[in-house]
């Protein structure tokens, strides 16, 4: 169990992180807030892929990782626009 928590902890941060680097310009996002949105995109397209038949016996699994990047990235500006203080 905790091996699962950690492993979704450093999984969303690899993913979080690619999702920033995916964006161009600075993103004002905190590290945990960065980790966090890594965390639900891996399980979201974790999700999604698997129910579309998508399994992986070996190695990485580049398909949801790519597309986990890919929704991070999405979720990112997603959150900078809902806490963007301009008027």
């Amino acid at each position: 169990m905790i091996g699962t928590i950690i492993g979704a902890i450093i999984v969303g941060a690899i993913i979080g992180a690619l999702g920033r680097l995916i964006l161009p310009g600075k993103q004002n996002i905190s590290l945990v807030m960065t980790i966090l949105i890594g965390i639900v995109a891996n399980v979201v397209v974790t999700f999604v892929v698997r129910q579309l038949g998508y399994s992986n016996s070996s190695g990485i699994a580049w398909i949801p990782l790519i597309l986990g990047a890919i929704v991070a990235a999405l979720i990112i500006v997603l959150y900078g626009r809902m806490t963007s203080k301009s008027v």
